[in-house]
């Protein structure tokens, strides 16, 4: 398997990356390559025992940081970690880019490098997140603020082929993000997608309201980019609202602490649908190779499940199927 570890990306770069990618080949036997200063990560590996058969080095001199403009960036640092990965990424088969650094960087890395699967319009970043009765699939969460309905649609494609291969969801429902659930509603472009996805080969569910999003019956939830940035800050913001104000309330009192060491567990079971580190990453779909966005905070734990991930996308054959179905997707 070709997959790549950003070394230097994120906000715990390079230790708890390399220790993500230890516990990966430790536990999946899986080979990787870590992109990055060959210096940082042979110190950080020599604190560890792995099959040393395993792990590749590829050096890369400098780092993308987030606070630089992606386009010029990607096109000035060749010597970068992120650059040196994406042109290794082109001459082999089925190659998967994990990545906690800058994500703007990544996804015009992931155009101008590798480019866009002939037929897809817009490739798309998703995100897995909780809901009553387990996982759905949000996409777009950022990468085209201004979208076209047709966009969407394609967007629906690539949901479905990521959920179904990676998620383990066949035939997956579908739903449209609106103001309403009445096919009427919403804006130009909301009303025009719904008439498409309805009219397409999709287990099509209909418009769901934000406030229904939580306990949707849907596996996919598909939106403009702008809207699925919001939607997916927003869940992340107030779960971690509601878990400081469950922790504070239940450590206010001695009554509290004792009730809080009664349900301790369930807290971590309701706590650990909502850990982003569980899901691995963001998956941007539609670009010839595989690219995951890891969290920039991502610990070890993050990383190895991203790499999980990554092992069922190529396992499952994503790349070739979203290629194979992009002239399906053309509307």
């Amino acid at each position: 398997m070709n997959i790549f570890l950003d070394a230097m990306g994120g906000d715990h770069a390079p230790f708890e990356i390399v220790k993500g990618a230890i516990d990966a080949v430790n536990e999946y036997g899986v080979a990787l390559t870590l992109v990055g200063r060959e210096e940082a990560i042979k110190a950080e590996l020599s604190k560890y025992t792995y099959p040393e058969d395993k792990i590749t080095i590829l050096h890369a001199e400098t780092v993308i940081s987030s606070g630089e403009e992606p386009a010029m960036a990607i096109r000035r640092k060749t010597d970068s970690s992120l650059v040196v990965a994406l042109e290794a990424m082109k001459t082999l088969e089925n190659p998967v880019l994990i990545s906690a650094g800058s994500t703007g960087a990544l996804l015009a890395g992931g155009l101008l490098k590798l480019g866009r699967i002939k037929g897809i319009k817009r490739p798309a970043l998703a995100a897995t997140l909780p809901k009553s009765d387990g996982v759905f699939l949000l996409i777009d969460t950022g990468a085209n603020t201004d979208c076209k309905p047709e966009y969407l649609v394609q967007f629906a494609q690539l949901g479905k082929i990521y959920s179904e291969n990676v998620l383990g969801k066949m035939n997956p429902s579908i739903g449209l993000i609106n103001i309403g659930v009445e096919a009427k509603k919403g804006n130009s472009l909301v009303k025009a997608a719904y008439e498409l996805l309805e009219a397409g080969d999709f287990n099509f569910s209909g418009n769901v309201e934000a406030r229904d999003i939580p306990e949707t019956e849907a596996d996919i939830l598909v939106c403009d980019g702008f809207t699925g940035n919001i939607v997916l800050k927003l869940t992340e913001g107030v779960a971690a609202y509601l878990l400081k104000g469950i922790k504070t309330s239940i450590t206010s009192n001695t009554k509290g602490k004792i009730g809080g060491l009664l349900i301790k567990k369930n807290l971590k079971e309701f706590k650990k649908k909502f850990d982003y580190a569980e899901y691995g990453g963001a998956p941007f779909l539609g670009v010839k190779g595989g690219i995951i966005k890891a969290h920039g905070s991502s610990d070890a734990f993050a990383i190895k499940n991203a790499v999980r991930q990554s092992i069922k996308f190529i396992e499952n054959d994503v790349l070739q199927k979203i290629t194979e179905n992009a002239k399906k997707m053309e509307v």
